[in-house]
């Protein structure tokens, strides 16, 4: 009887509004779009996959985007904030690099509207790479001859062996890190075997309460764009929340931080949801340890309400369905 019910329960939420349906149940494309300024090529991806494991391009030589985004292990680090080049923690959790190619922004404040500006800025901030400048970077890759011929083929002739190509680069190759067969994505291709009861309940219910007033999208984050800007959500909205104050949730201020504007205070990117059974701990500064208690902050902070065990397995079972089966990367040699 109960499974009776919770699907007749699921297909009258699925149904309801069918308009708004399509725009929250989306499944992943097999490829990520790129701009019209850096298309994704072979040649190019395969540039990007050499740098991206490259410790060569940190300041002392001992990081990678590798070593905080393990590729295969989730894509990220599985710790609280990660350590860069000398020692220091830069505060905020690792994300997931798998899937970013969907992304409207980049980081957890939002403050990079592309992958190749992420790439840039992840190279030249002091507290991860800690390269000094954009010049620095380009001297340090000219000092590698083995470089010049992947450069050559993904850019061209001439004085392609530049910090702006290499970032060029590594969001290419970033761009094909897709984990297109999920549960959920099978799902709203048509196979309806492949969610279990338990998972088409957790999809209902993550409707029902409102998690998609935020997660929408085929990778769960957020609307495309609005006015421009990349879509942001204040996190917490409940600062009567228990959790607030037992995750330090606002010690940092989020957005603000960035733009010192009032109106970006506790302002977040809102970030994915794809693949975060691979990605413990949770919440921008990695403070939750698992997602069956990251959805009971979530629910307690954003909904001001209180979840029942049943629901929170319900969800979990559903955000589990979004995670993919991680690709394999081909094994790196380094020029």
């Amino acid at each position: 009887m109960r499974s009776i019910v919770l699907l007749l329960l699921a297909a009258a939420s699925l149904s309801l509004n069918a308009g708004a349906a399509e725009r929250v149940w989306q499944p992943l494309p097999l490829r990520a779009p790129a701009p019209a300024a850096n298309p994704t090529t072979p040649e190019k991806a395969e540039l990007g996959r050499l740098l991206f494991h490259d410790k060569r391009l940190s300041e002392n030589g001992t990081i990678a985007c590798a070593g905080c985004h393990i590729l295969k292990d989730g894509g990220a680090d599985h710790e609280a904030s990660s350590v860069g080049v000398h020692g220091e923690h830069d505060g905020r959790n690792a994300l997931t690099v798998w899937n970013v190619g969907f992304l409207t922004s980049a980081f957890w404040d939002g403050r990079a509207a592309s992958l190749e500006a992420q790439a840039l800025a992840q190279l030249l901030n002091p507290l991860d790479m800690g390269m000094r400048d954009v010049a620095y970077v380009t001297a340090r890759l000219r000092s590698i001859p083995g470089y010049r011929s992947y450069f050559e083929h993904a850019f061209g002739h001439g004085e392609v062996v530049t910090a702006e190509n290499a970032a060029r680069a590594i969001a290419a190759f970033e761009r094909t890190l897709v984990t297109a067969d999920s549960p959920y994505d099978r799902y709203v291709r048509g196979d309806k075997k492949s969610l279990s009861e338990q998972q088409v309940h957790g999809m209902a219910l993550f409707r029902s309460v409102g998690c998609d007033r935020c997660h929408q999208g085929p990778a769960f984050d957020g609307p495309a764009l609005r006015e421009g800007i990349a879509f942001t959500m204040k996190f917490p909205t409940n600062p009567r929340s228990p959790y607030v104050a037992s995750y330090e949730l606002t010690r940092d201020q989020g957005r603000f931080e960035w733009t010192g504007k009032e109106s970006d205070r506790l302002q977040w990117r809102v970030p994915s949801l794809r693949n975060l059974k691979y990605t413990a701990p949770y919440m921008h500064n990695g403070s939750v340890p698992t997602l069956a208690h990251a959805v009971r902050v979530m629910g307690s902070t954003e909904l001001s309400r209180t979840f029942t065990d049943a629901e929170v397995a319900d969800l979990v079972a559903f955000l589990e369905a979004l995670s993919g089966p991680l690709p394999e990367v081909a094994a790196t040699t380094l020029p």
